[in-house]
């Protein structure tokens, strides 16, 4: 498939989609209200953008502006997101989820003037710092009701007022800003969330999202019947790119979720044919299903695990196109006794996922797919807009990141770092040269900082991150991400992290899927009033020390876990041990638990 409609800048994107659909019924965006989806046609949505836009130039905005966004997904969002870039200022997205020290970071480094926060928590983040940050003139609530010591605190909807009130007199304004946006212009500066120092904030043009986007749409079949449930961060690259500016490009629906804990009641409620989302989601899947099928009668466990098989065989089969009449057969009463109840589940009509953001586990993608529901991996970075390669519908191999897309070269350094070159790079780290220098050599090659190969069929594998790599004191390599994929399948683990850097052998830190293992203490007896009571417990520490050796035996001594500890409570984004897209901050979790570490290489 293909973008609904030829263009070279965001705005322009917006503006013919827009026009396309105009006077459709069909929603283009779907938010949660009151208990219930309410629906934002395509006409409401372009004269609220132009509304906001008008409003933002009546105050001065202008193409010069930085224009920061601290707000969950809604509707308000991509307002704020499309008027901003439609009148050519530059819009920065930041994690609702940051503190206000960190938010004043990147307000001052980006030189921000006005900041557009969701509710009154995000405005008491800016309020607690605004003495501090020199160049902040405006805020703007996307609440109705809010209080603020700040006198130019502004309601969302009085903007649109402004501009409403504005477009009266000046009505080919806003046109002529949206004609003079051009490929090359700024369009929003990212700011990464490193696990040390202060974040880079990536520059990324409306070329570089154009081309992504472009190339993306013609890899992956989307369309005006497609519909999408949103609950990735919108400010993290990969929701923006691929679960907003793609699938609306599209001519998609796309409905936010009302959380990320409400994700599955949402599904049922809106019924996606498509969905972005990241390894952790698949796994919270994976884990309350099998819970649930072990808790089941024995014909039901023995029915789930048969069909397991069948799809396991139907998929190997279908690879090779040697499907037999009997295993076509099997697979249709497997479909009708399991697949399809599954596939209910996540609202009945989803047709593939699209992970990324961090590596999918191999195993996980084969359970999703012998099961019927494709998961569509691909990979990239912030600084590439993000997507660099992609498995396709119809050439997938889990356990890669599928092959380059078609406008993007990929090469391996002698070290075995992967190196990008395309035009989704970025134009550099805004502020920071010498940062810039350092990942983007002098011939243009984009260093990634990932390891990987290219396999038999010219797919790349992800090996871990340069910087994650282990080297054991007995001078052995080790990759932490290959081992923890391994260990994590046990359905009582839900978060890994390997220990071994400059060790004698590798350790681990693990919290529990204390739903599962609850189960388990239950059935033996083993009573307990606290998480911290149960992971002491002599039964709970040897259930670990089986599972753990389970899933590791095909690995190399070396790679091993000889020794572990258990934690109570998980690591969370809000106490720092956690990127946004659920990836473990490995820095921040060894020094937080550094006494826990130095107890397991303690000789004895």
């Amino acid at each position: 498939m293909a973008l609904q409609v030829q263009c070279s800048t965001i705005p322009e994107m917006f503006q013919k989609v827009s026009q396309k659909y105009l006077n459709e019924i069909r929603p283009v965006l779907m938010y949660k209200q009151t208990g219930i989806y309410k629906s934002i046609s395509y006409k409401e949505l372009y004269n609220s953008v132009r509304s906001f836009a008008n409003g933002l130039i009546s105050m001065g905005i202008s193409n010069s502006d930085k224009v920061g966004i601290i707000s969950e997904n809604r509707p308000e969002w991509f307002v704020s997101d499309m008027a901003t870039v439609s009148i050519g200022a530059i819009d920065v997205p930041i994690y609702p989820t940051l503190t206000p020290k960190q938010i004043e970071f990147i307000l001052n480094d980006a030189g921000i003037s006005v900041v557009i926060v969701s509710n009154q928590t995000q405005l008491n983040k800016i309020l607690k710092i605004i003495a501090d940050v020199k160049n902040l003139k405006t805020i703007i609530v996307m609440n109705e009701t809010f209080e603020s010591t700040f006198s130019n605190t502004i309601q969302f909807n009085k903007i649109i007022e402004l501009g409403n009130e504005f477009e009266k007199t000046n009505s080919d304004k806003l046109d002529n800003l949206i004609s003079h946006v051009k490929p090359e212009d700024l369009i929003t500066i990212i700011y990464t969330s490193g696990t040390t120092g202060n974040p880079k904030g990536v520059m990324l043009t409306h070329n570089n999202l154009m081309a992504n986007i472009t190339a993306t749409a013609k890899e992956i079949s989307i369309d005006d019947t497609d519909r999408t449930v949103s609950f990735l961060p919108l400010c993290h690259i990969f929701e923006r790119m691929g679960g907003y500016y793609t699938v609306f490009g599209c001519g998609s629906t796309i409905a936010y979720a009302e959380s990320v804990e409400t994700v599955r009641d949402n599904l049922l409620e809106v019924n996606p044919t498509i969905m972005t989302a990241v390894p952790r989601f698949f796994e919270k899947v994976q884990s309350r299903l099998l819970k649930q099928v072990d808790s089941g009668s024995p014909l039901k466990k023995k029915i789930f695990y048969w069909a397991m098989e069948v799809g396991k065989e139907f998929l190997s089969a279908s690879k090779t196109g040697k499907v037999s009449g009997g295993l076509s057969f099997k697979h249709k009463i497997a479909n009708a006794l399991v697949y399809k109840k599954l596939k209910h589940r996540m609202g009945g009509k989803l047709k593939f996922f699209i992970s990324g953001g961090a590596a999918l586990p191999k195993p996980l993608g084969e359970f999703f797919a012998s099961i019927g529901i494709t998961i569509i991996e691909g990979y990239g970075l912030t600084e590439t807009s993000p997507v660099l390669t992609l498995n396709r519908l119809n050439d997938y191999n889990f356990g890669t990141v599928g092959k380059p897309l078609p406008d993007v070269q990929i090469k391996i350094a002698d070290d075995g770092e992967i190196l990008a070159k395309g035009p989704n790079l970025m134009k550099g780290y805004y502020n920071n040269i010498a940062a810039t220098n350092e990942v983007i050599d002098s011939d243009g090659w984009f260093h990634t900082g990932d390891i990987g190969m290219f396999d038999e069929n010219k797919n790349l594998v992800i090996t871990d991150r340069k910087k994650h790599l282990f080297v054991s004191s007995g001078g052995k390599n080790i990759a932490p991400q290959i081992v923890e994929n391994k260990i994590i399948q046990s359905k009582y683990i839900d978060q890994i992290l390997l220990i071994g850097d400059k060790k004698m052998f590798c350790s681990a830190l693990i919290v529990p899927e204390f739903e599962n293992l609850k189960d388990f203490a239950k059935n033996e007896n083993i009573n307990f009033l606290t998480h911290q009571e149960l992971i002491k417990d002599e039964k709970i520490v040897s259930l670990f020390s089986n599972e753990i050796d389970r899933f590791q035996k095909d690995l190399a001594n070396f790679e091993r876990v000889r020794r572990f500890r258990l934690l109570a409570d998980p690591f969370t984004i809000e106490n720092n041990e956690l990127t946004p897209t659920q990836k473990v901050k490995r820095k921040v979790v060894e020094e937080k638990y550094s006494q826990l570490i130095e107890e397991m290489y303690k000789v004895g």
